[in-house]
């Protein structure tokens, strides 16, 4: 016979409301929690998650929606956002958009169905064009990509600062014909962009922008295009990590020495990043305050539905190696 939520409220002694709270990580004393757990285990007790979501308004889950799993940001992201759920006793779905609208939208109705508490979401621009016209029923946190000022809570990076930074840095060592390299699908890389025409506009460069696919092989293949004309560039920038994998790939298969041919440099502090050739160049990014504060602001909003929306801009931190010579080891700047 099946094990009721009755039996174990009558084996641990307490009313089945305290057993709810139990579950539902409700204010009940240390001595009742474990008198229940003990309870719980001896029964063998399962609760229907299905029919509490439909009892309740939320499920004590957190919606996290990435936007590609293999960058080792996202992939920190997620273990931050889980670590901060799971001491608040919350779960974590966790869905990889791979930057597709259509998976974004099919995720979103996923949420909706299993009527998470919240969301914490890095979108497409196609997903923050849609996200203005949504009325989602849970509240929404951005991440490393902010939506228009006062619709929802995000936290973000100081994306246009870290590249006039990466670009000033460049032409300090003497490189003048930087080019950029950026994805085509987050509003991160637009901000990046912005930042690159800014730099290159206040030092008298000319600017040489290109947008691709966000992934390792589409920024080979477009840095292969580009040294294969007689006016190489002697710098090159790229906006994620995986971008900056593949310009590292197609500089070898060019047998092209870095830093001597060409100064490359990037973003996020990766281990392999400081193992490739003398090391690369890099604006690490806080990614450990980026995931903790996403939570923070959630929260806050469960609390305060009401209250204006938050933008938190986080500075980044510029990584010198040995990519971007001359340099004699590592050499840690803050962001200015």
């Amino acid at each position: 016979m099946a094990v009721s939520i009755k039996d174990v409220a009558q084996r641990a002694g307490v009313s089945v409301a305290t057993v709810s709270r139990v579950f539902g990580n409700g204010p009940v004393s240390p001595e009742l929690r474990e008198r229940v757990e003990k309870a719980i285990a001896a029964t063998g007790y399962r609760p229907n998650l299905s029919a509490r979501r439909l009892r309740s308004q939320h499920s004590q889950t957190i919606g996290l929606m990435v936007a590609d799993i293999r960058s080792p940001f996202f992939t920190a992201l997620s273990r931050v956002v889980e670590d901060e759920a799971y001491r608040s006793g919350m779960r974590v779905i966790l869905c990889n958009t791979d930057e597709s609208a259509d998976r974004e939208a099919m995720y979103l109705r996923l949420m909706e169905e299993e009527r998470v508490t919240g969301l914490i979401w890095a979108p497409t621009r196609g997903g923050l064009e849609r996200l203005a016209d949504d009325d989602l029923p849970f509240p929404v946190v951005l991440v490393d990509r902010g939506g228009p000022v006062g619709h929802h809570d995000s936290v973000v990076l100081d994306n246009q600062q870290a590249t006039i930074t990466l670009v000033r840095h460049l032409h300090a060592i003497g490189r003048s014909h930087i080019v950029g390299l950026f994805g085509n699908t987050s509003s991160t890389a637009v901000d990046r962009h912005l930042g690159y025409i800014s730099a290159t506009a206040s030092l008298g460069l000319s600017s040489e922008a290109f947008f691709v696919a966000p992934n390792a092989e589409a920024a080979e293949r477009e840095i292969l295009k580009v040294f294969s004309r007689p006016d190489r560039p002697d710098g090159v920038i790229a906006s994620s990590n995986l971008m900056l994998l593949g310009v590292v790939k197609a500089m070898r298969r060019l047998q092209l020495s870095t830093p001597e041919d060409v100064a490359i440099a990037g973003f996020d502090n990766e281990t392999w990043s400081e193992l490739v050739g003398p090391g690369l160049t890099v604006i690490e990014q806080p990614v450990g305050d980026i995931g903790r504060m996403a939570m923070t602001l959630l929260f806050d909003r469960l609390k305060a539905p009401k209250a204006p929306a938050r933008k938190v801009m986080l500075s980044g931190r510029l990584i010198v190696r040995g990519s971007t010579a001359p340099v004699t080891g590592l050499v840690d700047e803050p962001v200015e």
